[in-house]
């Protein structure tokens, strides 16, 4: 799964990352990023621009906000058919940049404790992503989006048994064209990322609480013995 995440505001690397995206003028640092907050994302409007969007996909048809809080990441295997996703998975995907992500490891001591994961060439990642528009009763709208997950590659199944789905640049443009998808027709994208391309270090308990947003979340630490 990919509950939190982050993204540092390094223009020079998010343009060669995502060549031809339009960012705007204020990202900001941000070193745990969690549900419910605005997340950087380009939708698949023809635009390439990057804009923000609530983390927490609400389904047009909800009646209730709050369902989002739940719908953080969406399975790559069954969003084409689940109600929550499938209108989304058909005409509405995004991706999400990000420079890594953390998952919690249950260590010796008997305790979780928390691990980054990034890039080996410290270039941003691209998450593939689903996003809806929902309109409350006051006439406001809310745009949202979710995180696609597929099965862990084998180097980081022993620390969870789903990683967020990351898109290679070459596949940019096929998910995010404007026409529809059918069940399947994108299934091709949505496996494992590479093994070799990906680095984990032991980070500090600091993640734990969204609260703490800084860059020693993302420092290594020795792990514990």
């Amino acid at each position: 799964m990919c509950g939190r995440f982050v993204l540092q505001a390094d223009y020079d690397g998010l343009q060669l990352g995502f060549p031809g995206f339009v960012f705007p003028d204020d990202i900001q640092d941000r070193f745990n990023i969690a549900p419910t907050q605005p997340v950087l994302a380009t939708k698949n409007d023809g635009s390439r621009r990057m804009d923000f969007l609530r983390w927490g996909l609400i389904p047009s048809w909800s009646k209730d906000p709050k369902i989002g809080n739940r719908m953080i990441n969406a399975r790559a295997e069954t969003a084409s058919e689940k109600p929550s996703f499938r209108s989304a998975y058909k005409r509405h995907r995004c991706i999400i940049p990000a420079s890594g992500y953390y998952e919690w490891v249950l260590q010796k001591d008997g305790k979780k404790h928390p691990v980054y994961i990034f890039m080996s060439n410290q270039m941003p990642m691209a998450f593939a992503g689903l996003w809806e528009v929902w309109n409350s009763p006051e006439g406001d709208e809310v745009h949202s989006c979710a995180i696609l997950t597929t099965d862990a590659n084998k180097a980081l199944e022993s620390l969870h048994h789903r990683m967020p789905v990351i898109l290679e640049q070459g596949s940019f443009d096929e998910w995010l064209e404007v026409n529809d998808k059918r069940p399947g027709d994108l299934d091709h994208l949505l496996g494992p990322y590479s093994v070799d391309n990906l680095d984990v270090h032991q980070v500090s308990t600091l993640v734990n609480s969204p609260a703490n947003d800084r860059a020693e979340c993302i420092e290594s630490v020795k792990e514990q013995s």
